[in-house]
């Protein structure tokens, strides 16, 4: 037989024949690494180790000590293992699809009962079952008829109509959980005993139409979560809880933030303090650009088709546009028009107005642009994912040359913002060119060699990911941490070289000919919406002073004091800081109660010992203990307190 050299990570080289498989490998390096190894990636392909290998190739094997492929392989393994254990114990109930998704899997079934909770019990007893049987994962490549009459004969039609659906000439691979069979493209783990049994749980059920098509079938979808030790699952539990605490739905109801209805679906209302929030923020963001040297603009709410057609919008996103048909007055024919989704075109609208030079570059262009994007109703969650947001959107038209320094300068602001902000750790990601794409190959080679080398040049470690960049250029994500360990992303420069070209975007450089420039795409915060659905989930209600809606409650232990509680609110206010009075008939201990729970950050005190003194006591949010000062004093710390990070001179 035909030997075949196979190159490990290190660089070193064994030779065996061709035919053998990763796990024969890796028990051939040691035996320990045979017992250890999951599965192996051969030529950057993840693989089972029992496929054999039949050329030269490059092999890595994989142990639990690989996070990333540990976790696919145990959450891909354990939905097998769950419709498994559904099946033995309905065996009528029909199954279809069980893919991995963040920190777990799903499998959805055709049952007519109701899944119950205590059917999701029975579910884990008999997955920790079939996981100390320790039986054996194999694999087989089958001919489409022969799938076919297989899962007909079973009566799995969902695994029938997955099978035409799958083209012509792809391998069906069958996988075997024991005696369990399952369509699927693997890999998976050597035996289910390598699923850890006490690292995983259910989570819950949910509806969920076949295929997402809701004109078919509504089936019933079970979700799990799982990690490779019983200490990873209790930590996510755990964060999973402090989430559900901090969720800024349940927060928005006690701090009277803002409402959706069913009458605008995707479309916030903003209460007075929401929006009291909102404009903190967008005012801080725009002295923040201000002082960066952008320029503020405003362009049109609905735009033409023709421009939508221009720009590539129309054929790469119209399904996600709102589209408008207006009647215009003699017009022979309806003018269809779009909410705009985005503002990139009409930012070039505003750069073609006059000649431009090249000393006129960079030219930074920012507006905060309300956009609608379709969403489906199941995908929208609060404030995180709406049809209706304003970004925080600038546009930098530059020089090949100064992409560079625009990029460094642009991420400087970022880091600022963010520290402002509470978030002090991010990630960068590096998203090259995706399959569905505009411009030529040439053009991209161009504009990821020149954001990489941007991105290299200010010494900031960055991810490359892989085919996620926009379809008219590459691009770098921000992604940062929140509290409770969560990652957001929310900041986003894009090179792109395609939009000028295609609307027309020129100036005169220095030897006096036509140039296009490149147009770079940018935001710090992203949605407005979704970043303050962050921000009070990151600080679970309790804002920063500067932006918390009701910043001081001055409220009064007897009548006596009413009088002073109404001459300290209107001095705060002087100082520019949002305070109210609460001079009710109610004992003081009641309303420290309520203005806590409406994340109130500072309440104070008055009685007659206040107002004999000339004192308030004051009481912070989460401290128990409070503190007795002047009037005054109180007043002048918490205007200097109330202050934007920006506007501080420390």
């Amino acid at each position: 037989m035909a030997q075949i050299t196979i190159t490990l990570p290190d660089g070193a080289q064994r030779e065996y024949e061709a035919g053998i498989t990763g796990g024969e490998v890796a028990a051939d390096i040691s035996k320990s690494l045979g017992k250890q190894a999951i599965a192996c990636t051969v030529d950057g392909q993840f693989r089972d180790l029992s496929r054999p290998i039949d050329a030269d190739a490059s092999l890595a094997i994989h142990t639990m000590k690989d996070e990333a492929q540990a976790l696919e392989l145990i959450r891909h393994d354990a939905a097998h293992i769950m419709a498994r254990a559904v099946q033995e114990i309905w065996p009528d109930v029909k199954v279809t699809i069980g893919p991995v998704i963040a920190n777990g899997w799903y499998y959805d079934f055709d049952r007519d009962e109701p899944f119950t909770p205590e059917d999701l019990d029975a579910i884990e007893k008999k997955m920790r079952d079939i996981i100390a049987l320790r039986d054996p994962v194999r694999t087989e490549t089958w001919e489409r008829d022969r799938a076919i009459a297989h899962y007909e004969a079973a009566d799995e039609p969902f695994k029938v109509e997955l099978i035409h659906a799958i083209p012509e000439g792809e391998d069906l691979r069958m996988y075997w959980h024991g005696d369990w069979q399952d369509l699927c493209r693997g890999p998976h783990l050597v035996h289910t005993g390598q699923v850890p049994a006490d690292a995983f749980k259910l989570t819950r059920v949910s509806g969920a139409y076949w295929r997402g098509d809701a004109k078919n079938k509504q089936l019933q979808r079970i979700y799990g979560v799982a990690f490779r030790t019983r200490q990873e699952l209790k930590a996510h539990l755990q964060q999973v809880e402090e989430a559900a605490k901090r969720d800024h739905r349940r927060l928005a109801r006690e701090m009277d933030l803002f409402h959706f209805q069913e009458e605008a679906p995707g479309m916030v209302f903003w209460h007075p303090n929401g929006w009291t929030v909102y404009r903190a923020l967008e005012d801080y963001m725009r002295r923040r650009q201000t002082e960066d040297g952008y320029k503020e603009i405003r362009t049109p709410q609905i735009v033409d088709r023709k421009l939508w057609e221009a720009s590539g919008h129309w054929d790469k996103y119209r399904e996600n546009m709102f589209i408008t048909e207006i009647d215009e007055e003699h017009a022979n024919e309806k003018r269809v028009n779009a909410l705009k989704p985005m503002n990139c075109p009409c930012h070039v609208q505003i750069y073609n107005q006059g000649l431009k030079s090249y000393r006129d570059l960079p030219l930074r262009l920012a507006e905060f642009g309300s956009c609608h994007r379709y969403e489906a109703s199941g995908a929208m969650h609060g404030l995180m994912r709406v049809r209706g947001f304003v970004q925080d959107d600038a546009h930098i038209f530059c020089t090949e040359e100064q992409i560079e320094a625009e990029c460094a300068k642009f991420i400087q602001l970022l880091s600022r913002v963010y520290k402002d902000l509470g978030f002090d750790d991010f990630r960068i990601m590096f998203s090259t060119r995706p399959e569905k794409r505009i411009g030529t190959d040439a053009e991209w080679d161009l504009t990821e060699g020149a954001l990489e080398a941007a991105i290299k040049s200010i010494g900031m470690d960055y991810e490359v990911d892989p085919g996620e960049g926009a379809f008219y250029g590459p691009k770098l994500d921000f992604k940062l941490t929140d509290a409770i360990g969560r990652e957001w992303q929310c900041g986003t420069f894009q090179v792109d070289s395609q939009l000028p070209d295609r609307l027309g975007a020129e100036y005169v450089g220095e030897d006096s000919d036509k140039h296009r420039p490149f147009m770079l795409h940018r935001a710090v915060l992203g949605s407005f919406e979704r970043f303050i659905g962050i921000l009070i989930e990151n600080y679970a209600g309790k804002l920063p002073f500067w932006l918390a809606p009701r910043q001081v409650v001055v409220a009064s232990i007897v009548s006596d004091a009413d009088e002073f509680v109404s001459e300290t609110v209107d001095m705060l206010r002087k100082q520019g800081i949002r305070a109210e009075a609460d001079i009710r008939n109610e004992k003081i201990n009641y309303k420290v109660r309520e203005h806590s729970l409406g994340k109130v950050p500072v309440i104070l005190v008055v009685g007659r010992q206040e107002v004999e003194n000339g004192t308030v006591s004051m009481r912070r949010l989460g401290e128990k203990q409070s503190a007795v000062l002047s009037r005054d004093e109180a007043i002048t710390s918490l205007a200097t307190e109330a202050l934007a990070p920006d506007l501080t001179t420390s």
